[in-house]
């Protein structure tokens, strides 16, 4: 079975039928092609034909008069912190972001998949990471500029340090 696109989400539209699903990493997500096997046994080849089209927890990519087949992203390893204010915010995500490491924003929390280095890392930086399994869902889709890393200038950072900033400095 050939899947070029998600058909709808059991989320939104809940359904009486059978659900066999489809489970996948948090990375298999934006994948535009592969093969995988529902828990059922069903063969699924997914190919998007489109630039940016990504799966999402609870898609629905096949339909018939008995069941659904529907998209199930699994839990994972990740560093979970919950910023103390704006400025955090700003400073972790901006970090974070500089790493080129994927960003989840979820619950009013900043999540990202664990590595040891990376949380060692935001430990010693002051952040209080959180070493957690839960499910990666709200990847934060970034449409930056090739930038180089030298002055900050008049960057988005500076920006968002300056609005953040308290206002007796």
């Amino acid at each position: 079975m050939i899947i070029n696109e998600a058909i709808g989400n059991i989320v939104q539209n809940p359904t009486p039928k059978s659900i066999d699903f489809l489970d996948l990493e948090w990375f298999e997500t934006t994948k535009r092609i592969q093969r995988k096997k529902t828990r059922q046994g069903t063969e699924v080849a997914i190919k998007f034909l489109r630039e940016g089209q990504r799966l999402r927890e609870g898609d629905i990519l096949f339909e018939d008069e008995e069941k659904v087949i529907a998209v199930n992203v699994l839990e994972t390893e990740a560093i979970v912190m919950s910023p103390g204010s704006l400025l955090e915010m700003g400073t972790v995500c901006y970090e974070i972001g500089n790493k080129h490491i994927p960003l989840f924003i979820q619950d009013d929390k900043v999540l990202l998949p664990f590595e040891m280095p990376m949380f060692r890392w935001l430990e010693a930086s002051g952040f209080k990471p959180e070493k957690q399994t839960v499910k990666l869902l709200n990847l934060l889709k970034s449409n930056v500029e090739p930038h180089g890393h030298g002055s900050l200038g008049s960057s988005i950072f500076t920006k968002i340090l300056k609005m953040a900033a308290p206002k007796d400095e």
